[in-house]
């Protein structure tokens, strides 16, 4: 298999690389990590930069408000991006690789034109409403209900570990179409809406992180009416639709995050070389390991990608292959940072240090560890379900 780039491929590469070297210089001072407000504004303005330079939505279906990318011009993206030491989506989120790509491949052409738009031009933010206290790993446990009155759904309940919800314009929400009963599993009764965060009855209590940032929020909704029309997909059919979200959630929506930790992982080693723990072969040989695990989930990031394609956009279970071993990975990698800085890996004010912090919640986020194994176990090696 040919694995390089085209002279057409290149040309492109070569157009954002200097786009990029002539716009990064003129940004605005990045805003504090805890300032939510400030970074919905900073990264909104450079999803909006982004849009004007026909970079938005690069990868998306051009019938979806995209540009019809290649999977190697995404890629090529990326990569760039991310070496450039770009923004990444930040606030954005949500919207560009979970709930915008859901609506491009399950919404109407109403949909699509009412809320692609704004997700690319960076004008709207979306947070996921999906978990719940009692309905985290057990997602179709969920219990928020919604009661269809006339051509609206009467929704109560709440969700917790909500993305960006302090910040947000919208909410990818799942809830209850359909009581669960011996006819009705509790993956058939479930619906996915588009909820206004905006609308009466809907309160946000951001949630404190162990790194002092509020990305998080409880979200509880008191008899909050949603439009029929913000129903993506038929009435009790959530959960299929829920899968395709899942699918981006664990299959491209990382993707950025491995060439950062092939960056981090060379900024570990100058690092071990500048203050002498390279002089530790255990050190050496785990990093080495590292890189050729980096190495190895980029190439399962080129197949998901390229499969994404082929099957119509939307990624497949080698999505949880690559979310399982990512997530392990994010984990060792700032592991061995701590080991690399010693002391200072107490201090919450060197670099690397609140990653570290953040890589921590990477086996239960977008479904937890044990959840993609059965995945995987079921769905690709056709293990028989636990008993």
């Amino acid at each position: 298999m040919d694995l390089s780039c085209t002279e057409e491929e290149e040309d492109f590469r070569h157009r954002l690389r200097g786009w990029l070297g002539t716009v990064l210089p003129t940004l605005p001072p990045r805003p504090d990590p805890a300032d939510w407000p400030g970074r919905r504004a900073y990264d909104c303005g450079w999803q909006r930069r982004l849009y004007d330079a026909g970079y938005a939505g690069l990868h998306w279906p051009e019938e979806a408000g995209g540009r019809g990318a290649t999977p190697t011009q995404h890629l090529i993206f990326l990569e760039e991006t991310e070496r450039a030491g770009a923004p990444y989506v930040g606030a954005n989120f949500v919207g560009l690789l979970h709930a915008g790509p859901t609506i491009a491949a399950e919404g109407t052409a109403g949909q699509r034109a009412r809320w692609l738009p704004p997700i690319l031009r960076g004008d709207e933010v979306w947070c996921q409403g999906f978990s719940e206290p009692g309905a985290g790993s057990d997602l179709a446990a969920l219990r928020t209900r919604a009661v269809r009155d006339g051509d609206a759904y009467v929704v109560s309940g709440s969700k917790i570990w909500t993305s960006h919800a302090e910040v947000a314009d919208w909410c990818e929400l799942l809830v209850r179409t359909a009581p669960v009963s011996e006819d009705t599993p509790k993956h058939r009764g479930i619906s996915w809406l588009a909820l206004p965060m905006d609308a009466p009855g809907v309160t946000v209590r951001p949630l404190r992180t162990l790194a002092g940032t509020a990305e998080f929020a409880e979200v509880f909704l008191d008899e909050v009416r949603v439009p029929v029309t913000h129903r993506v997909g038929a009435e009790n059919d959530g959960w299929r639709v829920t899968m395709v979200t899942l699918s981006f959630e664990r299959g491209t929506a990382f993707v950025g995050e491995v060439i950062a930790c092939r960056r981090v992982l060379e900024s570990l080693a100058r690092t071990a070389k500048a203050n002498g723990r390279w002089d530790d072969p255990g050190l050496r040989r785990r990093l080495g390991r590292l890189a050729a695990d980096c190495a190895a989930l980029w190439r399962l990031t080129q197949w998901n990608v390229s499969e994404a394609q082929r099957t119509g956009g939307v990624p497949g279970v080698g999505g949880s292959v690559f979310k399982l071993r990512f997530s392990q990975v994010r984990q060792e990698l700032y592991d061995a940072a701590a080991e690399v800085l010693g002391p200072d890996a107490l201090d919450a004010g060197r670099e690397w240090v609140v990653d570290r912090l953040s890589s921590l919640s990477y086996t239960i986020a977008a479904g937890t560890s044990q959840i993609q194994r059965n995945i995987v176990a079921e769905r690709i090696l056709g293990l028989p379900k636990g008993r």
